[in-house]
């Protein structure tokens, strides 16, 4: 007997499958998946892969926050190229001496800015090309009307989140919001997180940041991200704390106002 596609038809699985895009309920052919689900891994797999690899349209990106009247610096790391990238992470939670020397001379003396927006390739290119100038002219907006001040948008190229320490404090920043590119996986290559870290500092370890992830169609909207990420900062403003400690700090002010 020819064999024949069998759809897993379970109510459970078939209602799992409506609410999310992993690879669940994808039926069988004989002993092996059907030609259509393996096609499709096949292709998620090579969007992963391009998106690690690939690299960001940075003058895009230049014209698109041109439009939006915001002014960009562009910087990098001192990751040489991708492959360096990827097999040394400590690189690229380095400024380059050229950036820093950028950094220094739009600094606005020892006052600096309330938040500096970092657009940043991380893992996935592809992610930063899709969303991040969407998602920077909602946190600029947002910002704007909570009457914080702005740095030049800082787009930076072979970065790691930690790139975002050294980033702030040349510009004296009392904030610094990090949108990276993240890691891609088989069922979602584009997707954008939101790294916020208050008063950064070369020293600054990853439990004195908060973290937005998912920001893509399909993931968390763009509106949202951008509220969510403004609460974190408004609340930083008011605790002078970031990361594991500000929703204990938050609580406190609440308890005592």
């Amino acid at each position: 007997m020819a064999n024949s596609v069998i759809n897993a038809r379970a109510a459970s699985i078939v209602d799992l499958k409506d609410m999310t895009d992993a690879r669940v309920a994808l039926g069988r052919f004989g002993a092996g998946a059907p030609t259509k689900a393996a096609q499709a891994f096949l292709l998620d797999h090579a969007r992963a892969r391009e998106a690690v690899w690939s690299s960001v349209d940075q003058e895009g990106l230049q014209r698109q926050l041109l439009d939006l009247q915001l002014d960009a610096v562009v910087v990098e790391s001192l990751a040489g190229d991708r492959s360096q990238y990827v097999r040394r992470p400590d690189l690229g939670r380095k400024l380059s001496a050229t950036s820093l020397a950028q950094l220094d001379a739009i600094r606005h003396g020892d006052d600096g800015f309330d938040v500096v927006i970092i657009v940043a390739d991380g893992l996935s290119a592809s992610a930063v090309d899709i969303n991040a100038a969407a998602v920077v002219g909602a946190l600029a907006d947002r910002l704007r009307r909570h009457g914080f001040s702005l740095a030049p948008v800082v787009i930076a190229s072979q970065a790691r989140v930690a790139l975002s320490d050294p980033i702030g404090e040349a510009l004296a920043a009392k904030t610094a919001i990090m949108l990276i590119g993240e890691r891609p996986g088989l069922s979602a290559a584009d997707s954008l997180g939101a790294y916020v870290t208050y008063s950064p500092r070369s020293d600054t370890p990853d439990s004195r940041r908060n973290c937005v992830s998912n920001i893509r169609e399909g993931g968390l909207p763009i509106a949202a991200a951008a509220d969510q990420i403004i609460e974190l900062v408004i609340a930083m403003r008011m605790t002078g704390i970031s990361g594991v400690g500000l929703k204990d700090a938050v609580a406190k002010l609440e308890v005592t106002a």
